[in-house]
């Protein structure tokens, strides 16, 4: 094997998912205390979910922008430690479940106290250099997503196609210059708000970065169609002569579903991204690249080409796929010296094509290990499926699995007798240690990077899995971890496979260098 390259051990837990006693994880003290156990472990890598504002169906996958960040991740004790929020107004902040996000509940009782916050907080610094700076640097989207928060707001979450006035729909100019008018001190407490969050945030990722951790983000290739991005750049998307969605976003049918799956995520005009060489995009690269140190792109296929479905289909049965200039984009973002430090979501049915596209430029694809417990026809375990963690290559990141998966154990409970003998057999495990087995036998695989979740390392069953696709519920992104579960002992389990299987981020050379300056 060759030594000269480094291995990486990470571990995946979205902030709502920390606890804390504001119904909702923040980026407050519960994040510094998972950064401080990551760090013991020896691993160097905390893979997040998307950050934007979560609107219908609470999913980070469906932002309400791909530029802002999430206003109820803001810590409100570092708020009131800048004097922002009075003592008073924590003490009386109303008990919420520890077990779940309950999200109705959370914007009712923190939404509020976070806007007092920056109305506070603008009263002393709407013209401070550091916040004037601030909103110069996102000037591309921040007024755009604050007008449509103050129109959202004003319709009760109704869809800006469809029940906003024509005008607003149509970002008139002349209406639009008279919202940020009339509502300019409105439009400053949505902007004061990112502000808040983006100071924290970078204090957080410069807090777990000098402790040599990387933060690894998530961004859907896709858009929500109720979002700020399509209301304020829908020429960047395909519509018809009214100016309504005309194609949605989805994947064929497949053996699993014969409709196939109709997303409902407009799609992308890509020769007008062309035109303006794909301005939109390297905004939305450089604005990630702010917050996080490594990308994750769900659905990198759709870069290569993207399944085209008809806004007036109700099923994915009659769409086609359609070629997209995904090169020229990532050519163009290398050119320009943009970070491409990229994990390409490569699941699904892939193409030589989009594999090509991948290997190309380097991105790391993914494994998920429990994919790959598939069977041959008389009943014995596929050796051969490429998602067995011994038949991983080096460039690919290693999961037990992801947001979409059950949990290990939950997965392992779903299994029939014959199967979980089988699963049993090739992880040489007994049923009370198949999760570490599984996190052990992916950690020692060939495969660059690992992450594995949070609910794995707590050896937790299905309750924790975090998202149930093609559902909406409260079961969905409500996953939180109790106070102290991420103790001394799973801190210690997790360290030595990250010492055995060297995966501290270190080449041979530098692990030997280090251990002969000791």
């Amino acid at each position: 094997m060759n030594t000269d390259y480094p291995r990486y051990a990470g571990i995946l837990m979205h902030i709502t998912s920390l606890p804390s006693r504001f119904g909702i994880g923040d980026i407050g003290k519960e994040a510094y205390d998972f950064v401080d156990n990551l760090k013991k472990t020896g691993a160097t890598l905390w893979q997040i979910l998307p950050l934007g504002p979560t609107g219908y169906g609470n999913s980070p996958y469906s932002p309400r922008s791909s530029f802002a960040s999430n206003e109820l991740l803001i810590s409100l004790e570092k708020l009131y430690e800048d004097g922002w929020i009075k003592e008073e107004e924590l003490d009386n902040y109303p008990a919420l479940s520890s077990d779940k996000v309950l999200f109705d509940k959370v914007i009712e009782a923190k939404l509020p106290l976070l806007k007092k916050a920056a109305e506070r907080f603008l009263e002393k610094n709407e013209n401070d250099r550091k916040y004037a700076e601030y909103k110069k640097r996102q000037k591309y989207w921040i007024e755009d997503y604050a007008v449509f928060m103050i129109l959202y707001e004003k319709y009760a979450d109704a869809r800006w196609y469809q029940m906003w006035s024509l005008k607003e729909a149509k970002r008139d100019k002349d209406t639009i210059e008279r919202i940020k008018r009339i509502s300019h001190d409105e439009m400053e407490i949505w902007i004061a708000m990112q502000y808040f969050f983006d100071m924290q945030w970078a204090e957080l990722k410069s807090y777990a970065n000098r402790r040599g951790i990387r933060i690894i983000g998530d961004t859907p290739i896709f858009v929500g169609a109720d979002s700020a991005d399509t209301w304020s750049h829908i020429e960047l998307f395909k519509t018809d002569k009214t100016g309504a969605f005309s194609s949605v976003s989805g994947v064929p049918p497949d053996n699993f579903s014969s409709d196939g799956q109709r997303w409902g995520n407009p799609v992308y005009d890509w020769k007008k991204h062309e035109e303006t060489d794909f301005s939109w995009w390297k905004e939305r690269f450089k604005r990630e690249s702010e917050r996080v140190d490594i990308l994750r792109i769900d659905h990198f296929r759709g870069f290569d080409a993207y399944y085209d479905i008809k806004a007036s289909e109700k099923t994915a049965r009659n769409g086609k796929w359609i070629k997209a200039p995904g090169r020229k984009l990532f050519s163009s973002l290398k050119k320009e010296n943009e970070c491409l430090n990229i994990i390409a979501e490569d699941l699904g049915f892939i193409t030589d094509s989009v594999e090509k596209l991948r290997k190309d430029f380097s991105f790391p694809g993914m494994k998920i290990s429990q994919f790959g417990f598939t069977f041959l026809p008389d009943g014995e375990l596929n050796t051969y499926d490429t998602f067995l963690p011994h038949n991983y290559e080096r460039d690919f990141v290693a999961y037990t699995g992801t947001h979409d998966n059950d949990t290990t154990r939950g997965w392992f409970s779903s299994l029939s007798d014959i199967e979980r003998h089988h699963v049993r057999e090739y992880l040489a495990s007994d049923d009370n240690e198949i999760v570490w087995a599984l996190i052990r036998a992916i950690m020692l695989s060939a495969a660059d990077y690992t992450v594995i979740p949070m609910q794995d390392i707590l050896e937790l069953s299905a309750e924790a899995r975090m998202n149930y696709p093609s559902s909406c519920n409260d079961r969905n992104w409500s996953w939180r971890m109790k106070e102290g579960a991420f103790d001394e002992y799973r801190v210690n389990r997790m360290r030595h496979l990250v010492r055995i299987s060297g995966r501290n981020g270190m080449t041979a050379e530098e692990m030997l260098s280090k251990a002969q300056d000791k």
